[in-house]
C-alpha cells in the first residue's frame, strides 16, 4: 500500500528528500512539506506544501493529517507535539530532542563512547570563566539550541574577549567546548531501514566559505 510522505522543512534538502521520494513512486503516493516560505524549494521541485513554522502546532497536525510517515530536513521541529501524532515519525521525537540540543547531543556521543572534545554546559558569566580556566584558550561558546551553518557559535580566542563573547548570545542557553584545530571537516551519512539494516554513503570532504558550507 503506497503511503503520503511529510516533511517538515522544504529548503535544499527538502528537495532532495522530494527528489528522491518521487523516486519510489510504488511506496509514495503524495509528498508534502511544511515550510515558512511560499514556494520553498520542495514545493518548486513538485511537493505540495504547507506555509507555516516549523514548531507551529496547528501547522504540525496539519501536516499529520495528510501524512503516513513524516521526516525532517532540520532539526527546529516541535518535538512535543510530534510525540502526540499518531503519523509514523522517523527519526523519532526523541531522537530528535538530542539532536536540537548540542549539548544533550555531546552528551549522548560521549556517554557511546564517540570521540569529542571536552565540553561543559554554561549557566553564568562565572561559570563560563571558571571552564576555560580549566580548558584553556581558545574555545567555542556555543548556543545548545537553533544553531547550524556557523550560526551561534562564538570562538574565545582571549580573556578580553569572554563577556563580550558571553553577553552575545542574549540569554539563550550555552555550552563551552575545547578549540580543536581541525585540518578537515568529513561528514559520513548512514541510514538504517525499518528492519534494522544499516548502509553508508561513501566519505565526503565539506568546504566552508564563511562558515556556510559552499562544497561538499
Amino acid at each position: 500500500m503506497k503511503k503520503r510522505l511529510g516533511i517538515i522543512g522544504g529548503g535544499q534538502l527538502g528537495m532532495m528528500i522530494t527528489e528522491a521520494a518521487q523516486n519510489l513512486s510504488d511506496e509514495i503516493s503524495e509528498i508534502t512539506v511544511l515550510d515558512p516560505t511560499e514556494n520553498c524549494p520542495a514545493a518548486q521541485a513538485g511537493a505540495k506544501q504547507i506555509v507555516g513554522d516549523f514548531k507551529d502546532e496547528l501547522a504540525i497536525l496539519k501536516l499529520a493529517e495528510q501524512s503516513d510517515i513524516i521526516t525532517y530536513e532540520i532539526e527546529s521541529g516541535n518535538t512535543d507535539v510530534l510525540s502526540k501524532l499518531k503519523a509514523e515519525i522517523e527519526p523519532s521525537p526523541s531522537t530528535l530532542g538530542i539532536i536540537q540540543d548540542k549539548f544533550s547531543q555531546k552528551t549522548f556521543l560521549s556517554e557511546n563512547e564517540l570521540p569529542v572534545s571536552q565540553f561543559y554546559e554554561i549557566t553564568s558569566l562565572d561559570d563560563l570563566h571558571e571552564k576555560i580556566n580549566e580548558l584553556g584558550l581558545p574555545v567555542l561558546l556555543k548556543s545548545r539550541r537553533d544553531a547550524y551553518d556557523g550560526r551561534g557559535n562564538f570562538k574565545i580566542a582571549s580573556e578580553n574577549e569572554i563577556e563580550k563573547a558571553y553577553q552575545h548570545f542574549d540569554g539563550k542557553s550555552l555550552m563551552v567546548e575545547k578549540f580543536v584545530d581541525f585540518k578537515m571537516e568529513v561528514s559520513v551519512i548512514a541510514i538504517r531501514n525499518t528492519k534494522g539494516k544499516i548502509a553508508t554513503y561513501p566519505l565526503v570532504e565539506n568546504i566552508h566559505e564563511d562558515n556556510i558550507l559552499k562544497m561538499t
